[in-house]
């Protein structure tokens, strides 16, 4: 297991509200963040997702608790002793923060230029990352001539420039379009992947968690109130705002709205199943049919990759040799494929059911392929 690179140790950040109360931004938060991961923070406006990772380089002072990076505690360093810790770490911002004045050449040579490194070498390091972030064609165009994906790419070079250990990217694809996101996504992948920079992502975005992100931590009111492995997460949320967040990023499960429709259309039994790369549930189902001499026909549903793992669900409508949907054998199927999988049972037309969802995400909050 790799070691941490940064951790908390009850860290707390309280800021002062109206007429003397306070705000605990972060309240006693405590979890480690392993070098050479991609570590997710998500959490609604407010929860303090963005307060904690302010922390990580001092921009913002605990006031209790502790808070280690690379082996330094923070805990009351000067703004001396603290340069070299924040030359580790870079960091990118949903609205890229970009010098207006500057050229893509520029923006990128700042930091080379404060931390004193020769104009030879700023040259020669500005010409590698603009390679590598993929825009070295705009070295001499200013910000108000790119678009939101390239000035998200400077934002990415400038953050490389000194070698950092760390990347924080605080809502960096919060202001792009989704085609933009991904691209965006990809190359902090790359980043992460080439160049064994632990990336943290802090995001108010599901679909950000399940595409880049190998562990995540949920926020709310100051708090860490689920962690663990990025698949996990999506699989079995503990939480109910985890389990909202999970229904804003998998388009798989049908709404009572389109179950009323797929029993109109199937007068067999409807019944989704969920499919993940754990218990290995899409072989299972497909045994489970065929035991019981059922077909299962997929009329609602879809899989998508989370940590690049397969996960989400199918509906099916389930029949024996064209029977009614409550024929004894569609019976036992069903029993069967609650023995191996997650499963809703929506019933047929002439016997509509309302069962409780399954571990994976409530019904209801979930769109997706009505076929």
């Amino acid at each position: 297991m790799p070691a941490p690179i940064i951790s908390f140790r009850e860290a707390a950040k309280i800021f002062p509200g109206r007429k003397g109360a306070e705000v605990r931004a972060v309240d006693g938060v405590t979890l480690d963040i392993r070098a050479g991961e991609i570590f997710g923070v998500i959490g609604y406006s407010g929860a303090g997702k963005s307060t904690l990772v302010r922390l990580v380089n001092a921009l913002e002072r605990t006031t209790g608790g502790a808070v280690v990076v690379d082996g330094t505690d923070l805990t009351g360093l000067s703004e001396a002793r603290l340069r070299p810790v924040r030359a580790g770490i870079g960091m990118i911002f949903q609205q890229f923060n970009l010098l207006s004045s500057r050229t893509v050449a520029g923006n990128v040579a700042y930091p080379l230029e404060v931390a004193g490194w020769p104009r030879a070498r700023r040259r020669e390091r500005v010409r590698e990352l603009l390679d590598f972030v993929g825009i070295a064609d705009k070295a001499d165009v200013y910000p108000a001539k790119l678009s939101g994906g390239q000035k998200q790419r400077v934002g990415i070079a400038r953050a490389l420039a000194t070698n950092p250990k760390i990347l924080l990217a605080d809502e960096a694809t919060s202001a792009l379009d989704p085609e933009t996101t991904h691209d965006v996504l990809a190359l902090l992948q790359r980043v992460n992947r080439e160049l064994g920079i632990t990336v943290v992502v802090i995001t108010h975005e599901m679909d950000v968690v399940r595409s880049v992100c190998d562990r995540v931590a949920v926020m709310e009111h100051g708090k860490v109130v689920e962690l663990g492995d990025a698949y996990q997460v999506f699989s079995a949320p503990r939480q109910d705002v985890t389990r909202r967040f999970v229904s804003t990023a998998l388009k798989d499960r049908p709404s009572p709205a389109v179950i009323a429709r797929l029993r109109a259309r199937h007068t067999g039994r409807i019944v989704t199943v969920g499919v993940d790369d754990v218990s290995g549930s899409s072989a299972h189902v497909t045994h489970v049919l065929r035991e019981h001499g059922v077909d299962g026909t997929i009329v609602y549903g879809g899989i998508t990759e989370v940590a690049e793992r397969p996960y989400g669900s199918l509906t099916l409508e389930i029949v024996a040799d064209g029977a009614a949907g409550d024929d004894p054998r569609v019976e036992a199927a069903v029993a069967g494929l609650r023995a191996v999988t997650d499963v809703v049972d929506h019933g047929t037309a002439r016997d509509p059911l309302d069962d409780a969802a399954p571990s994976g995400g409530p019904t209801g909050l979930l769109e997706g392929n009505d076929l």
